[in-house]
């Protein structure tokens, strides 16, 4: 059974000394300061008044022709939880968030009581990447613009598709000479604030051939201006994470 989203373990476990990558560039601070309380507010209030974004709609419409009824759902940096709720509205039977910080859980645990949804998700606080025999495999697994914000690009990669029993969906920038720009830019600010952040440009060929090493294939690449949504299917048994 799922822990109800209010009864969730909600204690940080961030294991930044544990990976000198994270160690090396970013900090629970600099997460903190950048997915804030205020930026979960907002959108959570975006997604009341207009539903899901183009991106995270482009990836629950794909999940839901591959047929999603009965099937379990583990999100990696879900955020507010929007596309959880919208694939348990068409059928899923429960999800599993997972975040590294704490600063999405208000916004997100309003937002289940609203669709009465919060005895079917448990969020859990922990560094993904670090923790995986804490958490178990799931039929479909989602990395929603979250390869970007995470240095270990290889780990965190091979770990969702470890944790995949059918379907791995991620969404990442294109490898354009404009997201190079915009994500460069973008980190510029971030170090003259001295926000302990950075943005990384990860190249879409190396995320998904990191995720084909560990048994699955791609079946779809979809593309808008700024981001591609990869997803890949199991070909091969899925092994202990």
């Amino acid at each position: 059974m799922p822990v109800p989203a209010t009864a969730a373990d909600t204690r940080p476990q961030e294991s930044w000394a544990d990976n000198p990558k994270m160690a090396d560039c970013c900090s629970p601070k600099g997460y903190r300061s950048v997915f804030s309380e205020k930026r979960a507010r907002a959108e959570a209030r975006r997604y009341r008044r207009r539903g899901l974004d183009p991106t995270s709609r482009r990836i629950a419409e794909f999940l839901k022709r591959q047929g999603i009824q009965g099937r379990t759902l583990l999100e990696v940096g879900g955020g507010i939880g929007a596309i959880q709720i919208e694939l348990l509205k068409a059928g899923m039977t429960r999800a599993v968030n997972i975040e590294l910080i704490p600063t999405y859980e208000e916004a997100a645990r309003a937002l289940l009581r609203e669709a009465g949804f919060e005895a079917r998700v448990e969020r859990r606080l922990m560094d993904f990447a670090e923790a995986t025999g804490e958490v178990e495999v799931a039929d479909i697994v989602i990395m929603n613009r979250v390869i970007c914000c995470y240095p270990d690009m290889p780990k965190l990669a091979g770990v969702a598709a470890d944790h995949t029993r059918e379907l791995l969906v991620m969404s990442f920038p294109k490898e354009r000479w404009w997201t190079r720009a915009v994500v460069g830019m973008g980190d510029f600010v971030l170090r003259v604030a001295r926000q302990q952040f950075q943005v990384f440009l990860h190249p879409p060929d190396e995320i998904i051939a990191t995720a084909e090493r560990h048994g699955l294939k791609t079946v779809s690449n979809q593309t808008s201006f700024f981001w591609e949504v990869a997803s890949l299917r199991r070909t091969s048994a899925v092994s202990n994470p």
